[in-house]
């Protein structure tokens, strides 16, 4: 499949399923459709800071996966269209994962490629590089895809001093999965300099070119699933030996490649179990 049709289409955690009516009637720009995600949704680690203190059922959210389900409790709360926006207290929280695929799941359903990546920031913390989600589209009048991270609201983007256009994040800014292994595989980055909180090294920089390739299959994890295939490891287990090593080379190496190596990429992700999510989540991969 040409990737272009590939991700202009759903996948399991981004089809809007019976809640597509919500998504009728957004704006078409690009900034309008990011304002609607930001009013719908509030970062758990900045809610704090603009002024709201969440209650533990209110953070459940964070565990739903499949972008139906959030707009299932979306409209529970407030049954008003996406554009309104809501106070902040009536938002559902979420992470940069939430933030990148409702973004997704809203470009997809106008039928513009779109697809989330995980990796690493170098906005929120100086000298570090975040463990962090963002979204690229396809730019038909540019002809390139564009990073868009729709998490980085006006507040955000005054609290961190941001100088880029969210809309087109430059790619110094935020460090692909595989891109970031590569660095450090190849010693011109630290890889303890990558992670979150005190999660760092390059365990965890694999556990997120997992996430990442499987994002590029369409199948957007929440940042903490593990304990099966790929991700059943931990951040304290010893370095895999050198041909495991090679083999994540090369797994890293193709999500630098997706559109040269798009098929390749879906064929090894078909046939490789370890990538295949735990069948108790109940959601049917393509």
């Amino acid at each position: 499949m040409n990737p272009l049709i590939f991700y202009s289409q759903p996948g399991i955690m981004t089809d809007a399923g019976k809640h597509a009516s919500l998504l009728v009637g957004l704006p078409d720009d690009l900034t309008s459709i990011c304002l609607a995600v930001q009013s719908n949704l509030v970062h758990v680690f900045w809610a704090e800071r603009m002024g709201l203190t969440l209650t533990e059922d209110q953070q459940r959210s964070l565990q739903i996966r499949p972008v139906a389900e959030k707009l299932a409790l979306i409209i529970e709360i407030d049954d008003q269209p996406l554009s309104v926006p809501r106070p902040l207290g009536q938002r559902q929280v979420g992470n940069c994962r939430d933030f990148s695929i409702l973004l997704c799941s809203i470009l997809r359903y106008k039928g513009i490629p779109t697809r989330a990546r995980c990796g690493f920031s170098t906005y929120f913390e100086p000298d570090q590089y975040v463990d962090h989600w963002v979204c690229e589209y396809w730019n038909a009048g540019t002809r390139r895809w564009v990073m868009v991270d729709s998490q980085l609201d006006s507040f955000e983007r005054g609290a961190l001093d941001i100088k880029f256009d969210p809309l087109d994040v430059p790619p110094n800014e935020f460090i692909t999965a595989g891109r970031a292994w590569r660095m450090c595989r190849s010693g011109k980055a630290d890889p303890d300099k990558f992670g979150i909180f005190d999660m760092h090294g390059i365990r965890f920089i694999w556990g997120d070119v997992v996430r990442d390739f499987l994002a590029l299959n369409k199948v957007e994890i929440l940042p903490w699933d593990g304990g099966w295939g790929f991700l059943n490891q931990k951040l304290s287990d010893p370095l895999p030996d050198e041909e495991t090593l090679v083999l994540y080379d090369q797994i890293a190496a193709m999500t630098l490649e997706i559109n040269e190596k798009f098929p390749e990429i879906q064929a090894y992700y078909k046939s490789e179990p370890r990538f295949h999510i735990p069948s108790e989540w109940g959601l049917q991969e393509e």
